[in-house]
């Protein structure tokens, strides 16, 4: 699942790619996008190629290519190509009515054990993926069970792993990370950080005097550097589940 601005960006992107062959500009994106600043685009472009959805190709100027779409357009949507002498302007037909963000969802509230009493039954609450948004971590898919031996006491819930930022850490596409659940954390910790009270992202957490930068596992991609009043610490890594 996409944020709004997200999904618009990409389908803005795809659209003048169609029209042109030409990636749009910074200053374009964030003038279709109604933003105020590119890093507003940057930050968007960054979680739509840690999703792959997008790749940002070295040592070109404005070379942005899509590799999909979303699998609710069909993997497509291609816009028409406009007709000579037309002009056209992005219109995003994502969400209907106002724009107000929906509250940041909340992981479970309680945590059982089995019938042995002896392990814990996790909820699962989604996918994560560098910059998959809150939305995605709103409602329990199927829950894990596992031994208090692998927790660390408190409240927790699991996360599906999309995507490859966090390799050199050893979390791999497809794994599942347990999170502990608090809004605190020390420098050097993985985290779940909700950006803006928008986006959730695993990331390390580093401390850089006022500001908190969320740091990637994979020379890859770029470690944002954001201000406090940005990032809110959902929950920290604690353990790490792996299927074969």
């Amino acid at each position: 699942m996409l944020t709004r601005k997200q999904l618009d960006l990409l389908q803005f992107i795809q659209q003048r790619m169609r029209e042109s062959g030409v990636p749009p500009s910074f200053d374009e994106m964030k003038d279709a996008l109604d933003l105020k600043s590119k890093s507003g685009i940057h930050r968007l472009i960054t979680a739509l190629e840690e999703r792959g959805f997008l790749r940002r190709l070295p040592n070109r100027a404005r070379a942005i290519e899509v590799i999909r779409m979303p699998e609710s357009l069909g993997g497509g949507n291609a816009a028409r190509p406009a007709a000579s002498g037309e002009v056209r302007r992005f219109t995003p037909s994502v969400v209907e009515g106002g724009r107000a963000k929906a509250p940041p969802a909340k992981p479970p509230t309680t945590q059982a054990t089995d019938e042995n009493g002896r392990s814990m039954i996790i909820p699962v609450m989604g996918r994560i993926a560098a910059g998959t948004p809150i939305s995605a971590i709103q409602s329990q898919s199927h829950s894990i069970t596992m031994s208090p031996d692998f927790l660390a006491g408190g409240e927790h819930y699991a996360l599906e792993v999309r995507g490859d930022s966090m390799v050199d850490a050893g979390i791999l596409d497809g794994d599942l990370v347990v999170i502990r659940k608090q809004d605190t954390a020390n420098t050097g910790d993985i985290i779940v950080a909700l950006i803006d009270d928008e986006e959730a992202t695993l990331k390390r957490l580093r401390r850089r005097g006022s500001s908190i930068a969320l740091e990637p596992a994979n020379p890859a991609y770029e470690t944002r550097v954001l201000g406090p009043d940005r990032v809110r610490i959902q929950g920290r890594l604690v353990s790490l589940v792996r299927r074969y």
